[in-house]
């Protein structure tokens, strides 16, 4: 296992992933996985989804934060001055593919000469689920205002340490393994947030 860990920890260095925490720990997640599927012979899915948003979403993400403070007039923080795109993904997307993905059992392949994680002799697959198509930062907060009928006190900052400018979700795995592709767009799923607040959220409060 020692041995193991200090593979992860060289592989993240040569792809320069220690930069952001959340790359670090997602990267060494999939090769822990990946080493377990090659050892034991044991079958593995992992399902990567990206800036998941919706009802009952998390509270700690920009869709709720930013949808909190419209709704109450307070100011929200826009880092890289809005200068940013994420994969946000509609939460009915990921149970889709979720559900979809769920009896694609991973087999071992012994010819593959591959030996990364995405495609290998171990039974271990890799899929992400994400919208596919990053929404800029501004793009996003404009769906929310529009959905809330109220515009957002903007406070310009710069970029965060240890976060990324973009990300983008490539499903062609998944497009090619079960033919789905994530297409809720943001208009819709801030509508569907908004309403959420206003009604569930609003009489749990």
């Amino acid at each position: 296992m020692l041995n193991i860990m200090r593979n992860i920890a060289m592989t993240l260095f040569k792809q320069d992933k220690t930069k952001s925490a959340s790359m670090a720990t997602r990267k060494s997640n999939e090769l822990m996985a990946h080493s377990y599927s090659h050892l034991y012979d044991l079958p593995k899915t992992d399902l990567r989804f990206f800036t998941v948003y919706g009802p009952w979403g998390r509270l700690d993400m920009a869709p709720y934060l930013f949808t909190d403070a419209i709704l109450n007039d307070r100011e929200i923080k826009v880092f890289n001055h809005g200068k940013m795109k994420r994969d946000f993904t509609f939460i009915d997307d990921i149970v889709e593919g979720i559900i979809r993905i769920r009896n694609v059992v991973p087999l071992r392949n012994a010819e593959n000469p591959n030996t990364s994680p995405s495609s290998s002799k171990a039974p271990y697959k890799g899929f992400k689920i994400g919208n596919n198509e990053p929404i800029a930062l501004m793009t996003f907060i404009d769906a929310i205002e529009k959905a809330a009928g109220k515009e957002a006190k903007k406070n310009y900052m710069p970029m965060q340490a240890g976060d990324v400018p973009a990300t983008f979700a490539d499903i062609d795995s998944l497009t090619a393994e079960v033919g789905f592709k994530p297409d809720t767009n943001i208009e819709y799923g801030m509508r569907k947030v908004i309403d959420w607040f206003e009604g569930t959220h609003k009489q749990l409060k």
